[in-house]
């Protein structure tokens, strides 16, 4: 990593320093000459769009091209009116969660040009940024900054879904508290539609309420008629010939029918601009209809007139924003014949399937996946059939089988129920289904939320239907915590749905979409897109099954939606190498493991690694390594890999080995993270710049509960028929980052267990419990003598933080008031303290976070 520019320590760059001093920022350029800001700590002062760091931040010029020449850098970025413009307008601070988010250039670009168009008074515009690249965030600026525009009365985002509309208010409330507020009903959006108050300027609100209030043939107009009351297009008149503008969230789906047409109408100086990640062309305008007739979409062009910034899928693969897709065709075995295949046999071999390689595919449930199917009767079917297999393995007394969550999803008939006709309005597929045997689809999905009842302990019905999405919906979500946070059995391993969840989803602990659907164009970008949120090096690429074989499909879409001039190398980009390519590069990455340590004078065994010499040594084994990790961790996400692949793997790094030397780079990694962050004088800034990435190394198996369990059997198994002795158990412990607070504890507790004698699970979590408050107490008291503060003081001190999950500064100071020390003193005291208290308070957190602690480290 190269220092360009200290703008902290630059006296001649006064309007410039003035600006950035706060940050204490510095520009830098890595090994590709990509630029970005950070601090002086070389640490990153914000987070984009995706709450990522800021060195993914990367400066690109309108068309995504990236800057890499320091000249074009400086007349783009750091010009006077350039850096002002980009921290007063384009930085977003979330006080609520103590952070900056800065937006990426492309959001930028998006922006200005929506508020040029408006300026200028240029009509319509269409802004294509993928699905994934952050268009919350890119709307909800364009909306803030148009509401300190004179020229414009209202600024409206549509969205066409109630539960979009929930998730929008939740984020731009997120990004500035109370900045919009929920229309509970047509009635309230009238209000807020004729106010002329500031804080109603900005309204979030669904098409259909809009739509209902420009229809004066629904039933609610004709009887305000009746009664002559005004209707409530009659009350929005005043804004009939006023500019507004109206942001159309995802304007590829609803936004082209009748309600989009009223509001054209009713509105005429109105000026519309739509998001979308898959535009409507002329290729992908016809469809297929559920009845077989053809039917057409608008384009997009057509609608919103012209295109005023496009960030494709391509750019943001390119640029890492959303991660590659993996793609399996899946065959039946032994190379049958399909066509030979009953419907039924087909989907028993697809459940059979899904079930040997969830695991693998899905990092060992760290993650979940949807199984997309053609139509309620197969999600009806599959459901049952997954039962029917689970239920014969646990029949079958299989102790390694553990039953997967699966959890099933679609629209009920809508009889007249609103909330269900509004969510169908974009179900095309459910809605035709629910014409036929709909007392049969009621009864199933009745059947179906009883056993989501039974195995969650909610209270759902099929007359709340809506309550029941959105728990569904929260449950894939909370995947994201761990299995000692939130037990498994809360989770959804597996959704079954049709059309639902395929488009305006979003988790990043979805890795992976099953398909047994015909997809095509959009629909199936939409749907993969579904499984491409970038989260960590556990999650390399969204996992796609197919089980049609629709390659043909995937390859006319990646043509269409690559974007212009992108087409040739689109392929590459979009689809992860194959199987044997990734299995050359661990090759090579081994080797030059091996050759580091050759270099070293060591040979290239896990133990020799304590025998390195030196800091630079031992982070160039970091990184060595690391990479080592990260192709192993992708490769054990690959479903198909052929057997010589296979044993290539195994010969270049046998599972004992590769144990041992995870291991050694936790033991390491640790070392090099303790002198992170010290002021000295001889600190290596290579050590500095390290990234130990420890949830490589983390693994979503060996949990607390887990190596309880191992202990247990440890003590109750006879020493010679033992399946794993204690060093081995002690080695895996070692070889994981999950435990990593507490694995120096959990190892001396294994050491302090008495031989022969026979321990329960509980009995192993109660007396470690206890052998850890012990522990615990111990430390606290060495730190008050330490320090001379009381103990039972600083044991309540610790106590309420825990209880809180903050740190609060102002109580510190209270606990070393009895001190009596003068102000430089007392600063003293605190730094060293904190010192010592920072990993005692991380160990007792358990992996959570304690809010302001960051301030002391």
């Amino acid at each position: 990593m190269e220092q360009i520019v200290d703008y902290k320590n630059d006296p001649g760059n006064g309007y410039t320093n003035s600006l950035l001093c706060f940050m204490q920022l510095f520009i830098v350029s890595n090994e590709s000459n990509t630029y970005y800001f950070a601090n002086n700590n070389k640490e990153h002062f914000a987070f984009d769009a995706d709450e990522r760091f800021l060195p993914v931040y990367q400066f690109s010029d309108k068309d995504n091209k990236k800057i890499t020449h320091l000249h074009d850098f400086s007349e783009a970025v750091l010009r006077k009116c350039a850096l002002g413009e980009l921290i007063s307008k384009y930085m977003v601070l979330v006080a609520s969660e103590q952070k900056m988010m800065i937006m990426r250039p492309y959001q930028i670009y998006a922006v200005k040009a929506i508020m040029d168009c408006i300026e200028q008074n240029r009509g319509n515009g269409y802004i294509w940024h993928t699905t994934g690249s952050g268009k919350t965030l890119t709307s909800f600026k364009a909306s803030t900054l148009l509401k300190d525009n004179h020229k414009i009365v209202k600024c409206l985002f549509v969205v066409d879904r109630k539960d979009l509309d929930r998730q929008t208010r939740e984020e731009f409330n997120k990004f500035q508290e109370g900045c919009v507020e929920e229309n509970t009903n047509t009635e309230t959006l009238v209000k807020r539609l004729v106010s002329e108050d500031y804080r109603d300027k900005v309204i979030v609100t669904t098409i259909q309420k809009l739509g209902l209030a420009l229809d004066e043939d629904n039933k609610r107009s004709k009887e305000k008629k009746k009664k002559g009351e005004l209707t409530y297009k009659d009350r929005l008149a005043p804004l009939k010939d006023s500019r507004i503008a109206i942001i159309f969230d995802e304007c590829h789906r609803s936004q082209f029918g009748e309600n989009h047409k009223a509001i054209k109408n009713f509105f005429p100086k109105a000026q519309l601009f739509g998001f979308t990640g898959t535009p409507i062309f002329e290729e992908n305008a016809t469809y297929k209809q559920v009845d077989g007739t053809i039917g057409s979409y608008t384009t997009t062009k057509d609608i919103f007139e012209k295109e005023l910034h496009a960030y494709t899928i391509t750019h943001a693969i390119d640029d890492r924003n959303v991660l590659r897709f993996h793609i399996d065709y899946f065959k039946p075995e032994n190379d049958r014949d399909a066509s030979k295949i009953n419907e039924e046999q087909q989907k028993k071999a697809v459940v059979q399937t899904i079930l040997s390689k969830h695991d693998t595919i899905t990092n060992n449930r760290r993650y979940n996946a949807i199984l997309a199917t053609s139509s309620i009767n197969d999600a009806i079917e599959y459901y049952n059939l997954f039962k029917e297999a689970q239920q014969n393995f646990i029949d079958a007394d299989d102790s390694e089988f553990m039953p997967l969550n699966i959890a099933c999803v679609f629209s009920p008939p809508a009889e007249g129920n609103k909330d269900v006709q509004q969510i169908q309005e974009d179900l095309p597929q459910e809605k035709e289904d629910n014409k036929k045997e709909p007392d049969k689809k009621k009864q199933a999905l009745t059947s179906i939320i009883k056993d989501y009842n039974e195995q969650y302990g909610t209270s759902h019905d099929i007359n709340n239907f809506d309550v029941y999405y959105q728990d569904v919906q929260q449950r894939i979500k909370d995947q994201k915590y761990t299995n000692a946070d939130y037990p498994h059995k809360n989770k959804i391993d597996i959704t079954i749905v049709v059309d639902m969840l395929l488009t305006g989803f979003d988790s990043k602990y979805l890795n992976t979409l099953y398909v047994d659907k015909n997809l095509k164009y959009h629909g199936l970008i939409q749907a993969f897109s579904r499984t491409n949120r970038i989260l960590n090096d556990t999650k390399p690429y969204g996992n796609i099954l197919d089980f049609r074989s629709q390659s043909d499909e995937v390859d006319k879409a990646i043509a269409l939606f690559s974007g212009e001039n992108n087409s040739n190398r689109a392929k590459e980009i979009w689809l992860v190498d194959p199987a044997p390519k990734v299995v050359e590069k661990l090759d090579k990455a081994v080797s030059e493991l091996e050759k580091f340590m050759e270099s070293q004078g060591l040979e290239c065994r896990p133990e020799e690694v304590n025998n390195l010499k030196g800091d630079t040594a031992r982070c160039e084994f970091i990184n060595k390594f690391k990479e080592v990790q990260r192709l192993k961790t992708q490769l054990e996400q690959y479903t198909e890999i052929e057997e010589k692949d296979a044993e290539k793997i195994e010969e270049l790094l046998p599972e004992d080995i590769l144990r041992a030397f995870r291991g050694a780079y936790i033991d390491v990694a640790q070392r090099l993270k303790s002198e992170q962050g010290k002021e000295n004088e001889d600190k290596n800034p290579e050590v500095e710049q390290l990234d130990f990435e420890f949830v490589l190394f983390s693994s979503a198996i060996i949990d607390y509960d887990y190596i309880m369990r191992l202990i247990a059997k440890y003590t109750q198994t006879e020493p010679k028929k033992q399946k794993m002795s204690k060093e081995q158990l002690i080695g895996m412990l070692s070889a994981t980052s999950n435990l990593l607070d507490e694995r120096e504890d959990i190892i001396e507790y294994i050491d302090s267990l008495q031989v022969g004698v026979a321990l329960d699970e509980k009995e192993i979590k109660a007396g470690y419990q206890k052998f850890r408050e012990q522990k615990n107490n111990q430390e606290i008291n060495i730190i008050a003598k330490k320090h001379g503060i009381e103990i039972q003081s600083l044991q309540s001190f610790i106590q309420e933080i825990i209880d809180r999950m903050i740190f609060d500064g102002e109580k510190l100071g209270d606990l070393l008031a009895p001190l009596d020390l003068s102000w430089r003193e007392r600063t003293q005291k605190e730094l060293d303290l904190m010192a010592d208290l920072i990993p005692l308070l991380k160990k007792l957190a358990d992996g959570r976070e304690i809010v302001g602690l960051n301030a002391y480290e």
